[in-house]
C-alpha cells in the first residue's frame, strides 16, 4: 500500500491547456490532457522563468538521466504571473532549499 504524502506546501499553475503541480511527492506537468509526474528522488533540477512575452510561466524538469521536460502555462494577467513566481519559489525552496 502506498504510504500517504505528508502534508506541505502546495503550488498550482493551470490555464486551459496546461498545468504545473508542486507538492511533497514532486512535480507534476501537464499538457492537453496528458501528465508526467516527477517524484523528488529522481529530480535533479527545477528551472522556472517567464515567456519572452512576459505572460506566461515556463518552468522545467531535470531528471536525474539529464532529460529535460518543460511545460508553459499563461498567466491572465502579469499580476497572477507575479503571484505563481512568488509562490513557486517559497514552495520550491521549501522542498529543494539546495536547488
Amino acid at each position: 500500500m502506498p504510504q500517504p504524502t505528508p502534508a506541505g506546501p502546495e503550488f498550482l499553475a493551470v490555464d486551459r491547456r496546461s498545468s504545473v503541480s508542486v507538492d511533497a511527492s514532486g512535480v507534476t506537468l501537464e499538457l492537453n490532457g496528458v501528465e508526467a509526474d516527477f517524484d523528488w528522488p529522481e529530480i535533479r533540477s527545477v528551472h522556472y522563468k517567464t515567456t519572452p512575452n512576459g505572460k506566461s510561466l515556463m518552468l522545467a524538469v531535470v531528471h536525474l538521466d539529464g532529460q529535460f521536460y518543460e511545460c508553459v502555462v499563461d498567466a491572465k494577467s502579469r499580476e497572477r504571473l507575479g503571484e505563481w513566481f512568488a509562490g513557486l519559489a517559497a514552495v520550491l525552496g521549501y522542498y529543494r532549499p539546495m536547488g
